[in-house]
């Protein structure tokens, strides 16, 4: 028995004890429980008194994992509202039409996945049934995250409601015709249906909290109240190993999401092999969902295993259930009775007699096939109590079988994940288990049928009534277009096109100034969504903290120490700003759920997400490419941009590559803005395409990517006659005569096309050509080396049609003197893009290699495209071309140093 007082200080509370006598006979107790009844008992009397402890609200450390066993006993089960037999034909039903789908695509070579959905099924049918709220009744709706892999399950019961024919089934992963099926949830490609994607394992989680969070925004600010929805998660156990899944429990917890559910459908498996062979992973994952401040629900073992429990006096099956790796489970569902007896219950003697009781059809019973998360009273009992906790998210644990009711030769196997198909007995085996009425007649040459009990078949009837009571068929996706938003007032674009004057002005400031404006818009000011991971002070936006407020759904607790300044840090539970710590994951999440409340909610958003361009797209480029599935809309905005323009950061801040990333996103239009006015040109044309009138043929479901820098330059006042010109791509910003830097008039010529900050590098090198080589230069604005190209390339397109189109760039160049030579502060390859399109002589200059610490200037001499090294290489180009003499090229060299 331990002596209390060999306990070291720094191992207690550092809590007075007000009575050690009391404090000592405590630890007395448990002392003799463990002496008299051993160290199990003792262990069970302090996880029960913890539970009790933990159920009274005292404020002592949670148990982060619980007995492996269902959290919700069978006795305190409520009745499902509804008819289960008939549930139980719908989803035979489904889980047929499933694997029809999946094995007659089989046949043309595209495959799919059969699995999953087999062992998720009434994880799905449950809600359908009972709880997931569709969009025709009042509010939103629920919104659903379904696991990409369990797709075919949701195409069969769509096919069941009528929403989908045997036609449609057919072309399962056969899109190119125009009539197919996406093998996953993807909304852009099936916009009626699926509201988000989520294939791309990790990033279904991490929206699915962001967009709960984003749904308690929305009625904090009055936009819309959305308190009725729920958003559901449907996730794989394997899938939880992305970072992106767990890493922002705590946010849901912190701000006490109840309207979130996570359902992860523990099966066991990954795509390989066991999720955790050698461990637990519901167990891991309850430690890390109740450790981060989730409510957790195990929902683990079938109604077989009642018996069993009821049975065990001594605790040892449940002690054993604890200790057994999830890869002999695995191997238990494919065992004979003989082998689970020998080495499950053979583990100790209480268990050996415990398997003496019990006959070999009731162990198979158990270990092959009941799971609770197959069993719909469980699953109904565990969503009914998900909805019913309030103040904290929870995330249900179902145990499951990955490949239930496909046979032996699916059900629990490493390789079930890869299977595509199954033989014709197979089917009939399956059938006869699922007791559907389909003949044997009815497989025609080897053809596997579709099984439909008949539109208005008992089934079909009870399907839709159930859909119909809960709001409409789900999932789905509203696609009626919303009102167009009326345009702000033209003084907030016009104020930028006077120039700055001698006032130095960053584009990052400029873009800042004009949404400063744009949020005060009486008529769409509100529905601004400013989006900020950590870098306001940054990027200059502190001025808007006390104006507009950031948004936290506690308000503001605390007196901010800067509060008797004029930009004090507020909190507001109505704030605008969206500012989310140091994770540009979730700030993209945050983006797409504001980004596609147009169609979530009915309630157009307009979400700007400013960030080092550095870190957008390369570290989240999946989630802008989850944002153009899911038809998002809004402005990500890349600050101080450029390789050589943040001074002194280094290698992995310097951003030379981002529009190459971006080009490679058909729904991003990205541009990169010289001055103060094209950006306010830009930002005016995406709000008229996005969320105005949209020309005929013109697609709004495009979001816009802009790069502004940090460089303070003098902005000049916008010429005229241009604006298609920003908006396309390129124009003219002066000729050599207009600059006023004209040398003679037989004077060699060239074109010098710049984007961003290069524009005045460019600029500079102009004045350097004529006044010191007479040499004149016209200088371009390329605002969109991506937009130039994709134009071209739909120029291309219309060849092949028969139809005559010049690319625009064609035709803004068309009558230029001279070669061409672009600059960007990017790698080569972005102003490359136009290089096959461009009839002129062409060439560029980039900042090609990885980025370096230094100032401005040297960084730009180190890659070659300042202002001198610009002058070096046009001159080398009119060599070439005869028009210099060959000399002058080693003359500036040696005169500027390179």
């Amino acid at each position: 028995m331990t002596d209390p007082s060999a306990i070291q200080p720094s191992e207690l509370d550092q809590l007075p004890d007000r009575d050690p006598e009391e404090t000592a006979e405590w630890q007395a107790s448990l002392d003799a429980v463990t002496e008299a009844a051993g160290p199990h008992r003792a262990a069970y009397l302090m996880r029960r008194t913890l539970e009790r402890a933990e159920g009274a609200g005292l404020a002592l450390p949670k148990l982060l994992e619980t007995d492996y066993v269902n959290t919700i006993p069978t006795s305190a089960e409520p009745s499902i509202d509804g008819d289960e037999e008939m549930e139980r034909k719908i989803t035979a039903w489904n889980r047929w039409n499933a694997a029809a789908m999946v094995t007659r695509g089989s046949k043309h070579g595209v495959g799919g996945h059969i699995a999953t959905f087999a062992s998720a099924a009434w994880l799905y049918e449950t809600g359908f049934n009972h709880f997931f709220k569709g969009k025709e009744g009042d509010g939103s709706g629920d919104q659903l995250y379904i696991q990409g892999h369990a797709s075919p399950g949701i195409y069969a019961r769509a096919f069941l409601d009528g929403r989908l024919n045997e036609a449609q089934l057919d072309n399962f992963r056969q899109e190119a015709g125009g009539n197919g099926l996406p093998s996953y949830p993807h909304p852009r490609r099936l916009p009626w249906l699926w509201e988000f994607p989520t294939v791309s394992m990790g990033l279904g989680p991490l929206s699915a909290i962001y967009q709960a969070r984003f749904n308690r925004y929305l009625t904090n600010r009055g936009i819309k109240d959305v308190s009725a929805s729920h958003v559901w998660a449907f996730l794989g156990d394997g899938e939880m190993d992305e970072p992106e899944s767990t890493a922002a429990l705590a946010l849901a917890s912190r701000e006490g999401l109840d309207n979130l559910t996570y359902v992860i459908n523990c099966n066991l498996q990954r795509l390989d092999g066991p999720v955790r062979a050698n461990f637990r992973v519901v167990q891991e994952l309850e430690a890390q969902f109740r450790g981060a401040g989730w409510n957790v629900i195990k929902i683990m073992w079938g109604n077989a295993w009642d018996e069993l429990f009821q049975l065990d006096t001594t605790g040892a099956l449940v002690r054993r259930l604890r200790e057994v790796p999830d890869a002999q489970f695995q191997t238990y569902a494919t065992r004979d009775a003989a082998y689970i007896r020998e080495h499950f219950f053979g583990a100790e003697p209480a268990l050996v007699e415990l398997a003496k009781l019990l006959s070999d059809d009731k162990i198979s019973e158990c270990f092959h096939l009941s799971r609770g998360g197959h069993e719909a009273r469980k699953v109904y009992a565990a969503y009914r109590a998900a909805l019913t906790h309030k103040g904290a998210p929870t995330v249900i644990l179902a145990q499951t079988v990955k490949g239930f009711t496909l046979g032996k030769g699916f059900e629990s196997k490493n390789a079930n994940h890869q299977m595509k198909k199954l033989s014709v007995d197979e089917f009939k085996d399956m059938r006869d288990l699922l007791g559907l009425p389909i003949p044997d007649s009815d497989f025609v040459d080897g053809q596997v049928p579709y099984g439909h009990p008949g539109a208005d078949s008992p089934e079909v009837r009870y399907l839709q009534e159930r859909r119909a009571a809960l709001g409409g068929p789900a999932p789905a996706r509203r696609t009626q277009p919303l009102a167009p938003l009326p345009a702000p007032a033209e003084k907030a674009f016009a104020s930028f096109d006077k120039g700055s004057g001698t006032q130095s002005v960053a584009t990052t400031m400029a873009f800042v100034r004009l949404v400063k404006d744009l949020v005060r818009d009486k008529e769409s000011g509100k529905r601004w969504v400013p989006i900020v991971p950590d870098e306001a002070r940054t990027f200059g936006m502190e001025s808007l903290f006390p104006s507009l407020g950031i948004y936290s759904p506690k308000g503001q607790t605390y007196e901010p120490v800067d509060r008797d300044q004029l930009m004090y840090y507020k909190e507001a539970k109505d704030g605008q700003i969206l500012n989310e710590g140091i994770t540009e994951a979730g700030s993209m999440a945050d983006f797409i759920a504001a980004s596609t409340s147009y169609a979530t909610h009915g309630e157009a958003m307009i979400p700007f997400y400013i960030f080092y361009s550095m870190f957008g797209w390369q570290r989240t480029a999946d989630q802008m490419w989850q944002l153009g599935d899911q038809l998002g809309r809004g402005f990500l905005v890349g600050a101080t941009a450029g390789r050589t323009t943040l001074t002194g950061e280094g290698l992995q801040h310097a951003d030379g590559h981002s529009p190459v990333i971006a080009a490679t996103n058909p729904a991003a239009l990205s541009y990169d803005p010289a001055f103060a006015y094209e950006v306010a040109a830009i930002v005016k044309e995406g709000l008229r395409r996005m969320y105005g009138e949209a020309a005929e043929g013109e697609d709004q479901n495009v979001f816009y990517y802009l790069t502004v820098y940090n460089e303070p330059m003098p902005q000049p006042a916008k010429p005229s006659g241009i604006d298609e010109g920003i908006i396309k791509g390129l124009y003219r910003f002066n000729t050599a005569e207009t600059a006023g830097v004209s040398p003679a008039a037989n004077a060699a010529r060239i074109q010098l096309l710049g984007s961003g900050t290069a524009i005045h590098w460019t600029l500079k090198a102009q004045r350097l050509l004529a006044e010191e080589w007479g040499v004149a230069a016209d200088v371009w604005s390329a605002t969109s080396w991506t937009e130039l190209r994709r134009d071209a390339l739909e120029a291309d397109e219309a060849i092949l049609r028969g139809e005559e189109r010049t690319p625009f760039v064609r035709k803004a160049l068309e009558g230029a003197q001279g070669p061409v030579l672009a600059v960007s502060d990017y790698m080569r390859q972005v102003p490359d893009q136009i290089a096959q399109w461009v009839e002129q002589d062409y060439s560029s200059l980039g900042a090609d290699g990885f980025g370096l610490s230094d100032t401005r200037d040297a960084a730009r001499r180190h890659f070659g495209i300042d202002a001198e090294s610009i002058v070096v290489a046009a001159l080398a180009r009119l060599a070439a071309r005869g028009e210099v003499p060959a000399s002058a090229v080693k003359e500036a060299r040696a005169k500027y140093g390179l």
